[in-house]
């Protein structure tokens, strides 16, 4: 789940995504504040909860901070207006530091590496362009659900045939100050400690 809020821009408006997909069809149901935004199939793929701020503390910036309280406000928010639907939502950090256990070529890109990555958690597969990313590192991964400073959603992807669950991050694309100019992912300290959060700001 991933949440906006820019009162300046468009109202007092809270929109949030469920799905990480947009629906190439769409189909609004209207209950009260709350517009369902459902997809073809009748899934819910987002909602708009309108007068927001009578229902959820919200400060105005584009990504809003996703917490058990938001999201147990914003339950209530649905439930106030008529809506049965849980909402199940993912808290756990989404950008986190990885270690690199093994990289190979990609079979179909030259350009392009496979990787392994432990992110505490779980291991990733990820296809990383990077030219400097080598087994043994420890670098900083972004989640299938991550927004980048960019505003760019990390999705599930396949590059050149080969599943992808993730991304390698440069300091560039982190937008952390002083990044240095040249192409290559983040290599962080050897102590950093694999799975835990990597603070970026949206």
């Amino acid at each position: 789940m991933n949440a906006f809020y820019n009162k300046h821009g468009i109202g007092d408006v809270l929109l949030v995504q469920l799905q990480t997909e947009t629906p190439e069809k769409i189909h609004p149901e209207q209950f009260g504040d709350v517009t369902l935004i459902k997809d073809g199939e009748g899934n819910i793929a987002g909602f708009n909860l309108f007068n927001a701020s009578t229902y959820v503390e919200l400060a105005d910036g584009e990504k809003v901070e996703l917490s058990e309280a938001l999201v147990t406000e914003l339950q209530n928010a649905l439930a106030k207006n008529g809506v049965d639907y849980v909402l199940e939502v993912d808290l756990s950090p989404k950008f986190v530091v990885g270690f690199v256990e093994a990289k190979e070529k990609h079979p179909n890109a030259d350009k392009l590496n496979i990787c392994r990555v432990n992110v505490g958690s779980e291991e990733l597969q990820i296809v990383c362009g990077a030219a400097n990313v080598e087994q043994g590192q420890k670098v900083v991964v972004a989640k299938v659900g991550a927004i980048m400073p960019s505003g760019m959603l990390i999705k599930d992807a396949e590059l050149r045939g080969v599943p992808s669950s993730g991304m390698i991050c440069s300091a560039k694309e982190l937008a952390l100050p002083d990044a240095p100019e040249e192409k290559g992912i983040l290599v962080l300290p050897e102590d950093a400690e694999i799975g835990s959060s990597f603070e970026v700001k949206a």
